[in-house]
């Protein structure tokens, strides 16, 4: 059980709580497209026949593709930065650099976890293994892109985006607008708090040479970048809730995700970073849960409302 606990502090597992519940909104829309195609009599000639075990059998894939992809990005990223991480006082009590968890040991972990991904993958259907490959470039090279650019906050936004839409994806094969407007909301949301959470590292990561918003552009500024950020995936949630024709509770759900994000700008300040960890996992693990619940509500409540977000309605 130790050595269990130290694999997920490893991966900061409890930070799953970002990308999942955007999964989940991607698996029921892919839901709810075939039960539209059901109620306008679509299923037969679009080639629709999905059980209630199908839908089981994606659901726990779905699930196990995230933790898979989630922890081989996690693990990696501890692995390829244990040098940095030993140096940064706030970095140095990880697992890697404090000898719980050695380089190999980790490494043959992330390898396992990449293979678990595509064998997950496989067993969705081709599509999702094809882009599977596509998936581990970018969640493993944002490790990476600190080395060279300021923009490694959006490369990690790409990462996370992939939930929905690959969630989508694996219950559907085909690719559809509404579920790429949540994962464009996911790109601005988390690259906007992943600057925050990087403000407390602008002098170490300028004493290393490491790019990040702040220490490009100094905590003020670096703040104001986020806050963009963070209207822009306002704006997807907006623009998502009136494409899909979405009803009162998904407004409600935009309600609280919004107020998060002004929640978070509100409790961190450029010479006060006290609660950045309240801004980072409590206001948007909330903004995430609550968010995907109400949305998932709202799906099951009107489904006929996001016909027209799928397809083009017949006259």
């Amino acid at each position: 059980m130790s050595k269990v606990k130290s694999y997920l502090s490893l991966i900061r597992f409890s930070h799953t709580i970002f990308a999942m519940p955007f999964a989940m909104i991607g698996f029921f829309l892919g839901i709810s497209r075939p039960v539209i195609q059901q109620r306008w009599n679509l299923n037969r000639t679009l080639g629709w026949d999905h059980s209630m075990a199908d839908y089981a059998r994606i659901f726990i894939l779905v699930v196990l593709c995230m933790v898979f992809a989630r922890s081989a990005a996690m693990a990696f990223n501890r692995w390829l930065d244990a040098k940095w991480d030993a140096l940064n006082p706030r970095t140095a009590i990880r697992e890697i650099p404090a000898g719980i968890i050695s380089k190999n040991s980790a490494l043959r972990f992330v390898i396992f976890n990449c293979l678990a991904f595509i064998v997950c993958t496989w067993f969705i259907n081709p599509l999702c293994f094809a882009l599977s490959f596509v998936a581990l470039a970018v969640v493993l090279g944002y490790s990476y892109t600190k080395r060279f650019t300021p923009l490694c906050h959006l490369v990690l936004g790409v990462g996370l985006s992939l939930a929905p839409i690959g969630a989508y994806l694996a219950v559907t094969g085909a690719f559809s607008l509404l579920p790429l407007l949540f994962s464009f909301a996911v790109i601005f949301w988390v690259s906007g708090f992943d600057i925050i959470y990087a403000l407390q590292d602008e002098e170490f990561d300028k004493s290393q040479e490491l790019y990040s918003m702040p220490s490009w552009l100094g905590k003020a500024k670096a703040l104001r970048v986020s806050e963009i950020l963070h209207l822009l995936s306002a704006a997807c949630v907006v623009w998502a809730g009136i494409y899909g024709e979405f009803g009162w509770v998904y407004w409600g759900g935009i309600i609280v995700f919004m107020g998060m994000l002004i929640y978070q700008h509100i409790l961190v300040k450029p010479n006060d970073l006290s609660r950045v960890n309240l801004a980072f996992m409590t206001a948007n693990g909330i903004a995430s849960v609550i968010f995907a619940a109400l949305v998932i509500t709202d799906i099951f409540l009107h489904p006929l409302h996001m016909y027209g977000a799928f397809f083009i309605i017949p006259k």
